[in-house]
């Protein structure tokens, strides 16, 4: 009896792993079609990354697609600016306030997107803490973040990774 039992829980295990899995799009990597990249930023490992001195405050992300890809970019049409913990999600969060008032046009395969420290720490509340915290600590340097919702000419929406700009003292 337990020869057979131990046949049938082998025979219903191996069933049940060899079954085709069926992947969606939650469980998949999703590239856009068109990818969108930084130009000068430094990427080890995930998210790209440019330096800023604190005490120059000035920073610039220039977003940019392939020459092959046949495309352009229209405009940024969102910005969601904060802590290392934002996410593409906040793009479309019910309490979403957009980083910039009008959208940022495109030029080509490009879009430039500037601000400064002050400007970041004027946003919100949350900013402005984490720049304070960050200038009264020993901390060497403040890593913020910046997401983007780009929209090439053809309509299509595209979200690139998470973009960082680490302020340094």
């Amino acid at each position: 009896m337990r020869k057979l039992f131990t046949i049938l829980v082998t025979s219903l295990m191996m069933v049940l792993v060899s079954c085709e899995k069926d992947y969606n799009e939650f469980y998949s990597d999703n590239h856009p079609d068109v990818p969108v990249t930084y130009q000068e930023a430094t990427s080890h490992g995930f998210n790209p990354y440019i330096e800023v001195p604190l005490s120059t405050g000035n920073f610039t992300l220039t977003l940019t697609i392939p020459e092959n890809s046949g495309r352009s970019i229209k405009e940024i049409r969102k910005v969601l600016g904060g802590s290392t913990s934002i996410n593409a999600g906040g793009l479309s969060a019910a309490n979403f306030v957009n980083y910039i008032s009008n959208p940022i046009a495109g030029n080509g395969r490009t879009a430039v997107f500037s601000s400064s420290i002050s400007e970041f720490r004027s946003k919100n509340a949350a900013n402005e803490k984490l720049v304070a915290d960050f200038e009264a600590s020993s901390s060497s340097r403040l890593e913020i973040a910046f997401m983007f919702q780009v929209i090439l000419d053809n309509d299509q929406t595209v979200i690139p990774v998470q973009a960082r700009v680490w302020i340094n003292k």
